[in-house]
């Protein structure tokens, strides 16, 4: 069983920032691509950030590009998400999930989520 969970959310101000962890457990399990996603009330998830296990080449929705930094850390298994400048809009529930092979259609793997309310 593969388990991905989040930690880091919280309650901030506008202006402020919060780092998202992802840490992956459980059993063996190939990891070509880890992502962020968020989905607010009342609206779809939407992709965040991604980076590329291996590599570590990096992609960010617009919405958050020079605002969020994503990262991975190979000794603790865990991807973060260092977010500053933050709005009121990324108020959502953060997911981190795993895209296990570059074929992969869909990410595989995803974690509970971790709230993030950001206030005006």
């Amino acid at each position: 069983q593969v388990q991905l969970v989040e930690s880091g959310g919280g309650l901030v101000q506008a202006g402020g920032s919060l780092r998202l962890s992802c840490a992956a457990s459980g059993r063996t399990f190939s990891r070509y691509l880890m992502g962020w996603f968020r989905q607010a009330p009342g609206k779809e998830r939407e992709f965040v950030s991604a980076i590329q296990w291996i590599t570590g080449s990096t992609s960010y929705a617009d919405s958050v590009k020079g605002r969020f930094t994503i990262s991975r850390d190979y000794a603790k298994n865990t991807m973060y998400l260092q977010m500053n400048s933050l709005e009121p809009e990324d108020t959502a529930v953060y997911y981190c999930a795993v895209k296990s092979t570059s074929w992969s259609t869909e990410y595989d793997y995803w974690g509970q989520g971790t709230q993030v309310t950001v206030s005006s």
